[in-house]
């Protein structure tokens, strides 16, 4: 291994290990903030007892989402620096208004929450809840951006051998963030909901607390119901811009090679990236793969023989995170469907609240696969087009990045070892962890 590879794994460690909380921090604020304006509005304690139960979990993944973030903006100066100085004028601008504005300002109002709760009346203290998401949101909005930027870069001039900012608007309407983010935010949501309604299932099949997880899994149905449909949608959208900006990325994702027209989907491949083909290939349906792209069946795709080898994606490794992606997108809105047909039986349909519990994981996996053919799709590229992840990389010894990849392997694992059992231990106690 080089420099470059351990680097690379550590980022993606981190990174991954990171984004298992990110999503439920975003979505189940919002759906803690509906909870306690239904109490608000209706002054039913139940929604009271909900908004503290989902609060215990939601506070436990924060603080874990915290801890495992701050790392990852430290590796920009230790094993990105060439990176950091190439590209500090955009990139670092960004990461500082999330840190010192969306962060600052999400962390303060945590607070503000959790100890406000007998010294602010229940209208302000939900107020400062809807806050609390509008912050989580606004800092995966800069996030996002920055990640935009890196896929697609705009609003800079290349001045002595570095990027530097010459139009920052263009930076943050950038089209790639913007569909990033509203793809984030819904699969977030769509997770949260999944989290909410697999614990719930739980205590159905006990039939425990009948009545509050009746109505956590009912609220949680309809965010999930309408956040997988966003999340299909948004994602053909995003799918034809990748093809604008990204088209390696495109056919690495379909083990595309040759160029031409009424470009074929191919359910099941295996490709030989040495000789240039797929060895097996199952199910291939002619004209889905240019709709995908160009939403018309007759568009011609660019094969990824079209590009030097040495700026092609992994190409197995692009197609099945797409596949795994796909799949499970396709998955959840027909879930989601056969619950709210059955919304109001739920007690008396336990195969789907088993399906539902065994699912819990799924959106997890959706989530990580997504992430994952995002930044390998885009590689050998750090900032897309502009400078190569082996540019980039910090001149530093292999011994010191293997003696840090193994440090937070070993401190990331026990972490999400004790924010998992944390979670379980609450969500297993029901609503009467609330009081606790």
């Amino acid at each position: 291994m080089d420099v470059v590879l351990l680097s690379r794994l550590q980022f993606a460690a981190t990174t991954m290990f990171h984004f298992l909380f990110v999503p439920l921090t975003l979505g189940l604020s919002i759906i803690i903030a509906v909870m306690e304006t239904r109490y608000v509005r209706t002054g039913d304690k139940t929604y009271l007892q909900m908004t503290k139960f989902w609060s215990k979990v939601f506070l436990i993944n924060f603080a874990l989402g915290v801890v495992t973030g701050i790392t990852l903006e430290f590796q920009f100066g230790t094993n990105w620096s060439r990176y950091s100085a190439y590209v500090g004028d955009i990139f670092g601008s960004l990461l500082a208004i999330e840190a010192s504005v969306a962060f600052f300002l999400e962390s303060t109002l945590i607070g503000i929450w959790v100890f406000g709760w007998k010294k602010l009346s229940p209208k302000v203290h939900a107020i400062v809840m809807w806050l609390v998401a509008l912050g989580s949101n606004l800092s995966a909005l800069w996030i996002m951006i920055a990640n935009g930027w890196m896929q697609h870069p705009v609003g800079f001039d290349l001045v002595n051998g570095r990027a530097e900012l010459n139009d920052f608007a263009a930076v943050i309407f950038n089209k790639f963030a913007i569909l990033i983010f509203l793809h984030v935010i819904a699969a977030a949501i769509l997770l949260s909901s999944f989290v909410v309604m697999g614990i719930s299932a739980y205590h159905l099949l006990k039939k425990q607390d009948v009545d509050f997880f009746t109505r956590s899994f009912n609220l949680a149905l309809i965010f999930g119901l309408v956040s997988s449909i966003v999340v299909v949608i948004e994602g053909d959208q995003h799918a034809v811009h990748v093809t604008q900006t990204q088209p390696a990325k495109l056919a690495a994702m379909e083990a595309h090679w040759e160029t031409g027209t009424r470009a074929p989907i191919i359910l099941f491949a295996i490709p030989d990236e040495k000789e240039e083909k797929n060895i097996i290939e199952i199910g291939k349906l002619p004209g889905l793969l240019s709709f995908l792209g160009h939403h018309d069946f007759n568009a011609e795709v660019k094969g990824l023989k079209d590009f030097p080898k040495e700026e092609r994606p992994p190409v197995l490794l692009t197609m099945l995170a797409f596949r795994v992606m796909v799949g499970l997108g396709t998955l959840f809105p027909i879930l989601m469907i056969i619950g709210f047909v059955i919304r109001k039986r739920l007690m008396e349909n336990p195969w789907y609240l088993r399906a539902m519990l065994f699912s819990l994981p799924l959106p997890y996996i959706a989530n990580e696969a997504g992430w994952f053919l995002a930044e390998v799709g885009r590689q050998p590229w750090i900032v897309y087009g502009m400078m190569k992840t082996a540019d980039a990389v910090a001149p530093i010894s292999i011994s010191q990045v293997g003696f840090s990849v193994l440090g937070f392997i070993l401190i990331y694992g026990l972490l999400g070892f004790a924010g998992i059992f944390l979670i379980a231990t609450h969500a297993k106690k029901g609503p009467e962890a609330a009081s606790a």
